[in-house]
């Protein structure tokens, strides 16, 4: 056939592509990006930040200094327009980083280029079939390639989920909004404007243009003009600013839609491809990113062999609840803007309760990401959440969790006896480091919680097993996560 491959092929190289083959490449997994833009170059500033998991995510492969020098770290956490300050948090990084994508990208994209991975720009994936042994991927350029795994990182009208059949179920829109970067002529009325169609604000762009959001008085649909941004600026402030030469004009509606399945088989959606929402709260590159750190890791065992393919299971099981979340928490906030008085005696209960410490930090956890709780079980507080950084004293020297998960792989810490757990069957694939530490262990949102005597941390830094003083449990979870032992293998 003439057919070139690779094992895995990413469609899409936006924030969730790029992630991802940074993930399998640790993983050591040859791995390409199909990406249709000539270059990283984005038309635009885009999304506008990070929250705090996907900073942690990114300290656990030493990379989030790239990031924060680049962006200004702020408290972006809200519900509708209500601040919610996370600044007491037990993280490194109790704040959002706000940050273009476009730099967000450029960053992704050079750590990618340096980990190795090829970039098949000028193409896209046009469709594929898949069989037992793989899929063979057809590009836009006449050419194929053949994979073991397709991942659709190709964004809300994914072409990898149409081929695919996978239902994209949700809710129509209800409301659009222009999004625009541009230049102009007359100072623009600066900050946050509401009347009877909603909620409007114009900042700072990047060089001296201005970026504007502006809720449109009816529902419309498709690529605006630039004629359509200046009437929905006359009806809202009375002129139009003199807006000109758009390096980005777009519009966003609140069309909420989650794939039913975030695997058929071969192939796999991550990020918009699997989940669609109104870009209120910035929460949707984010959870793409956490997407592909959740899956890389398990598609890299699997097609290395040392883990079955249903291992791949469980990113569904894991992700799908978790963008399911945010789905809803968009949709409450879109229903939050409509501007009647029992809207807004509503805003003004939830108000009085987000300022409550319980719910501010119930919610902030969430929204930023550090809340999020995988069903491991019952058991410890920490099963299934996200292993704090902790400062922990080791035989090589002090140093911090995050910097023992930074080349990817599994990591047992055992702050008992030294040298008592036995996983030798097991040490080809996991990091076991004896250490001590001394603080309180407290999580987001939960509060303190027991110390542990041992945790086995998977590489997308949640917590897999917690060990009380015996092993109870700790061959099971390895062999789970990680594949069978090595005398069974075989």
């Amino acid at each position: 056939m003439g057919m070139t491959g690779h094992p895995v092929v990413i469609a899409g190289g936006g924030p969730t592509g790029l992630t991802l083959a940074a993930e399998l490449a640790l993983g050591g997994v040859d791995v390409a990006i199909v990406e249709r833009r000539a270059s990283q170059a984005l038309d635009g500033s885009r999304a506008g930040g990070l929250h705090a998991r996907t900073i942690e995510v990114f300290d656990m492969r030493g990379v989030a200094d790239r990031f924060l020098s680049q962006g200004q770290t702020a408290q972006i956490v809200r519900l509708h327009m209500i601040p919610l300050d996370m600044s007491d948090f037990p993280t490194r990084h109790p704040y959002g980083l706000a940050l273009w994508q476009a730099h967000i990208e450029r960053i992704l994209a050079d750590w990618v280029a340096e980990l190795g991975v090829p970039m098949l720009r000028e193409r896209e994936v046009t469709g594929f079939t898949q069989d037992d042994d793989g899929v063979d991927v057809a590009l836009s350029d006449g050419s194929a390639l053949r994979a073991a795994y397709l991942v659709g990182c190709d964004g809300g009208r994914s072409v990898v989920r149409k081929t695919a059949g996978i239902e994209f179920a949700g809710w129509d829109a209800t409301v659009s909004w222009l999004l625009a970067e541009v230049a102009w002529t007359e100072e623009p009325a600066w900050g946050f404007r509401e009347d009877a169609t909603g909620i409007h604000a114009i900042g700072k762009g990047d060089g001296s243009r201005a970026r504007l959001v502006v809720t449109e008085a009816q529902l419309r649909s498709g690529e605006p003009a630039l004629q359509e941004l200046r009437d929905a600026l006359v009806g809202v402030y009375g002129t139009d600013f003199g807006v000109h030469g758009p390096v980005w004009l777009s519009r966003f509606t609140d069309m909420t839609r989650q794939a039913v399945a975030y695997r058929d088989r071969r192939v796999l959606l991550a990020g918009d491809a699997a989940h669609v929402h109104p870009p209120i709260g910035g929460q949707g590159l984010n959870i793409g990113v956490q997407d592909a750190v959740n899956l890389g890791w398990k598609l890299a065992q699997v097609v290395k062999g040392a883990s079955p393919a249903s291992l791949l299971d469980s990113y569904h099981a894991e992700r799908h609840p978790v963008a399911g979340r945010v789905l809803q928490n968009t949709m409450a906030q879109v229903a939050l803007r409509r501007q009647d008085d029992r809207t807004r005696a509503l805003r003004d209960t939830l108000s009085e309760l987000l300022v409550l410490d319980e719910p501010r930090r119930r919610l902030a956890a969430e929204m930023s990401g550090l809340g999020v709780r995988y069903e491991l079980g019952e058991g410890h507080a920490l099963l299934g959440r996200r292993m704090p950084d902790l400062d922990v004293e080791t035989a090589a020297g002090p140093t911090r969790v995050f910097t023992l998960l930074r080349d990817a792989r599994p990591l047992l810490l055992n702050f008992g006896v030294p040298g008592a757990l036995d996983v030798a069957a097991w040490t080809d694939r996991v990091r076991c480091v004896d250490a001590s530490y001394g603080g309180a262990w407290e999580l987001p949102a939960v509060g303190e919680v027991p110390a542990p005597a041992a945790v086995l941390v998977r590489p997308d830094g949640h917590v897999a097993w917690v060990g009380d003083a015996s092993q109870v449990g700790l061959a099971e979870a390895l062999t789970t996560w990680f594949g069978p032992p090595k005398a069974a293998q075989g």
